[in-house]
C-alpha cells in the first residue's frame, strides 16, 4: 500500500513504488527501510513510512508507531551485526518532504557528527553486502 497526500511523489515514494532501486533491509505494509546511499557510517539505514507525510509528528498514530517499532528493530540488528557501541538517529526532515528516520551505528561523537560528501558516488557493492547482513 502506497500513499501520498497532496504533494508531488518524493524520491522515497518512487523507491516504494519500485521506480527507483534501493538496497532494502525491511518492508511491511506500512514501512520500508533501506540503505542510505551516502552513509554517515557504514550500515546507515533510512526508515520510511509508506504514507508520504512531510513531518513525522503528523503521521497517523498507527504509522507513527510502526515507524518507531521498525527503527528499534533496525537499531538492534545494526548493534548485533556491526558490533558498534552505539546506534544513533537523526530526524531532520528538511531535505525530502517525506517523514523518515536515519538510523546508523557509531562509536564516537566524531563519527555521529560526520558530514557526508554527497559528491562521492555510492558504493553499491558495499551497500548491497551490508543490506544483506542487516535484513530483518
Amino acid at each position: 500500500m502506497i500513499y501520498t497526500v497532496f504533494m508531488k511523489p518524493s524520491i522515497f515514494t518512487m523507491i516504494i513504488r519500485g521506480e527507483v532501486p534501493c538496497h532494502k533491509v525491511y518492508e511491511d505494509d506500512r514501512i520500508i527501510a533501506f540503505m542510505d546511499i551516502h552513509p554517515i557510517q557504514p550500515g546507515h539505514v533510512l526508515v520510511v513510512p509508506k504514507l508520504q507525510i512531510d513531518q513525522f509528528q503528523d503521521l497517523p498514530e498507527v504509522d507513527y508507531t510502526a515507524l518507531w517499532s521498525v527503527v528499534k528493530k533496525i537499531a538492534n540488528k545494526q548493534k548485533q551485526v556491526l558490533k558498534r557501541s552505539r546506534v544513533g538517529i537523526h530526524v531532520v526532515g528538511v531535505d525530502i518532504p517525506h517523514a523518515h528516520v536515519h538510523v546508523f551505528p557509531f562509536d564516537t561523537m566524531e563519527e555521529y557528527r560526520t558530514k557526508v560528501d554527497k559528491s562521492i558516488p555510492p558504493n553499491h557493492e558495499e551497500l548491497s553486502a551490508i543490506a544483506k547482513k542487516l535484513s530483518v
